[in-house]
């Protein structure tokens, strides 16, 4: 067993994913792309701007499908779904924090938690109850009747975290997470990502922050729509010595 708990359940499966958008000829921008993603892992999807990360991550997430190949979640294969059970699957089991806060500006942060859970059949009291708790695993007890003009960019950025984690989703993908925030708020959330990995959290970071992926515990390069590097097999890698197709 790796350091990278090779011996735990994927969460998530690409296997030679294309993408590629209609055009004269058509652009192809993610290339035979393999990746697992295992169960309780915390790993940093990293490359400069127009290397494909956007395009993997609505792959990822589920938002958009691959021209061709496969993507397993958690073991089912999207391939056989419908747009519908697709999207139900990535409301229970998916997760998104993004640079953007996206809070409701009327709404307290315990409300603005709560928002997760409105398709899940619960009572406002049981969604009230377990946006509390979320916020309180985020570090934010004190906080629950501010609303978002209350908030500093950090404590923002924690709510959207508490958000996407109330529903107990399988996976959390955080996109550019520290992007809107300065040095010392987006260490601090980089500190929260790494205390609900510890947890048990699964957790995929995507940015072009090559500090912020060294700070992980796993590191994959994405260049001109390929793996360029897995920090769990390659040697160090070097952006400007990178080959590969066109973006």
């Amino acid at each position: 067993m790796s350091e990278h708990g090779q011996e735990r359940s994927p969460v998530l499966q690409l296997e030679n994913v294309v993408k590629e958008y209609d055009g004269n000829p058509p652009v192809q921008v993610l290339h035979g792309i393999d990746l697992t993603v295992r169960e309780g892992e915390l790993l940093a999807v990293v490359g400069p701007s127009g290397s494909g990360k956007s395009t993997l991550l609505s792959l990822i997430g589920t938002l958009d499908r691959p021209t061709s190949g496969r993507i397993h979640l958690e073991g089912r294969d999207l391939t056989d779904l419908s747009d519908r059970q697709v999207a139900a699957l990535r409301a229970r089991r998916i997760g998104f924090v993004f640079q953007q806060f996206f809070l409701l500006s009327g709404l307290t942060a315990v409300e603005n938690v709560a928002t997760g859970l409105l398709y899940t059949g619960e009572t406002v009291r049981r969604r009230q109850e377990r946006a509390e708790s979320a916020l309180r695993d985020v570090g934010l007890a004190h906080r629950f009747d501010h609303r978002p003009d209350q908030l500093s960019g950090g404590e923002k950025q924690r709510v959207a975290i508490a958000r996407a984690l109330v529903g107990q989703p399988g996976l959390l993908l955080a996109d550019e997470p520290t992007g809107a925030l300065d040095t010392g708020a987006g260490k601090g959330v980089v500190d929260l990502l790494l205390k609900l990995n510890a947890q048990g959290t699964t957790v995929v970071v995507i940015t072009h922050d090559r500090d912020l992926a060294a700070s992980l515990p796993r590191q994959v390069g994405i260049q001109d729509g390929r793996i360029a590097f897995d920090a769990c097999t390659d040697a160090p890698f070097s952006w400007s010595s990178a080959q590969g197709g066109s973006a």
